[in-house]
């Protein structure tokens, strides 16, 4: 039963994110990117979240640079997201964030000029 809150939990944490994204960043690292938020992990306790987010890069634009600008962003604006959450999320204790990098788009587009390589 536990599991079932705390994806529910991760979905609304998700939802408020992205809303903050859109409407409440200030931070120009994170408002002159697209961040997609791709999941959000609920510890059992409630008192961690981790987020996995994907910064979509442009062709010319040099990938690591992209990823260390968006994760420096993110946590600078990690009060403010926070409070965000806690607006947003009726909860008692609003989990604390953690930001983790997830590149299985890069990965996966990587296997796919690999399979185009066969052909």
């Amino acid at each position: 039963m536990a599991k079932h809150r705390q994806g529910r939990l991760g979905e609304e944490i998700k939802k408020s994110i992205s809303g903050f994204l859109i409407n409440g960043a200030k931070d120009p690292a994170l408002t002159s990117r697209i961040i997609s938020i791709t999941g959000v992990d609920v510890t059992k306790d409630g008192s961690y979240a981790t987020v996995h987010v994907s910064p979509v890069c442009l062709s010319d634009e040099d990938k690591e640079e992209v990823y260390t600008e968006v994760m420096e962003g993110l946590e600078r604006a990690k009060g403010a997201i926070r409070g965000q959450v806690s607006r947003d999320v009726a909860i008692r204790h609003t989990p604390e964030l953690i930001f983790k990098l997830d590149t299985s788009g890069d990965y996966g587009r990587h296997i796919d000029s690999i399979l185009e390589g066969l052909k």
